[in-house]
């Protein structure tokens, strides 16, 4: 037979556990300096580039 379990303290500790996996994401997000968000800016902005420079064909604003 199963241990008896506290169904008040398993909630608890599992919205505990939901709510420090969402700090984490956030800390992860939010938690850097500013020379580094600007870093992946310019990661992802030269990256964008070199996508659409390598297009094939051009959209239609850009053909008229």
């Amino acid at each position: 037979m199963g241990d008896v379990v506290n169904l008040r303290r398993a909630r608890k500790q599992r919205d505990r556990r939901v709510k420090d996996d969402a700090a984490q994401a956030k800390r992860a997000a939010f938690g850097r300096s500013n020379s580094e968000r600007e870093l992946t800016a310019a990661q992802a902005q030269l990256e964008s580039a070199r996508l659409e420079a390598h297009r094939r064909e051009r959209e239609a604003d850009d053909q008229a």
